[in-house]
């Protein structure tokens, strides 16, 4: 397989699907959104999107099976699974705060191997493969440099629902607010992971996500030159649901005060 030119064709598909995103907005009603849980909500525009990226997808790679956040198809491939959050951000975009993205991730068996991250409102893509440095818009990215925490700004997802960890994470922030030059929440899981990659971000911190939201951006800030682990340090993402990712060089300093709330398991 070429993951270039399957690269190519997904690039395409994000653009395409972000500006009916896009327009979407332009008219969106609150009146068509539903709640899948607490703060959980869905729209039309979010199914319509996962639609379409899905059957762009099954005419591209026919033999690939889908993780889908709306569950429009939900079976693990032979091979290939692509990974999809075909809004990330749903909340922003039902209220209007312009940051949110298209997601679309490739994983062969157990590894990821291809990412593309769409951040429909600055008309952004990032994007990147197995073996290839990673892109935004057509121009390489890397991590940034920065040795401390100290001088890095950081940014983090607030939680939405579980409240059980919401005292360890409100210490946490309390401690890292304290102790760099910022943290951002951005409400986009996807964003934050690109903006990581990018450099906008020295390191990004959440729990409580799904692979929809991390997978495409993990491939990129890999590919960057960063490193994503989840609170343990381990390379268990999905399951753990868990998410460090760093330009590398600030990882060590960033785990020890995380483990300091949220203990190796």
């Amino acid at each position: 397989m070429n993951l270039e030119n399957i690269a190519t064709e997904v690039i395409a598909l994000s653009k395409q699907v972000g500006d009916f995103i896009r327009q979407e907005r332009k008219k969106f009603n609150s009146d068509s959104i539903e709640y899948k849980g607490l703060n959980d909500m869905v729209s039309y525009v979010d199914k319509a999107a996962e639609l379409q990226i899905v059957a762009a997808l099954e005419a591209l790679l026919p033999e690939a099976g889908f993780i889908t956040e709306e569950k429009t198809k939900n079976q693990i491939g032979e091979r290939y699974t692509w990974i999809i959050d075909p809004l990330d951000g749903t909340t922003n975009f039902i209220h209007g705060l312009p940051v949110f993205s298209v997601s679309i991730a490739l994983q062969e068996y157990d590894e990821l191997v291809l990412g593309v991250v769409y951040e429909i409102n600055q008309d952004e893509c990032f994007y990147a493969w197995k073996g290839a440095p990673a892109y935004l818009n057509g121009m390489e990215i890397k991590v940034t440099k920065n040795l401390k925490i100290a001088d890095t700004l950081l940014a983090t997802g607030f939680p939405y629902y579980d409240f059980e960890k919401q005292r360890a994470f409100v210490e946490l922030f309390a401690e890292l607010m304290r102790g760099c030059h910022g943290l951002r929440r951005l409400g986009s899981a996807a964003v934050d992971l690109a903006y990581t990659a990018c450099g906008r971000f020295d390191g990004y911190y959440e729990y409580n996500l799904n692979s929809y939201d991390m997978a495409a951006g993990i491939v990129i800030v890999r590919q960057a030159g960063g490193e994503v682990v989840n609170f343990s340090g381990g390379t268990d993402l999905f399951n753990t649901r868990e998410v460090v990712a760093t330009n590398g060089k600030i990882t060590e300093e960033l785990l020890n005060t995380i483990q300091k709330y949220f203990p190796k398991q």
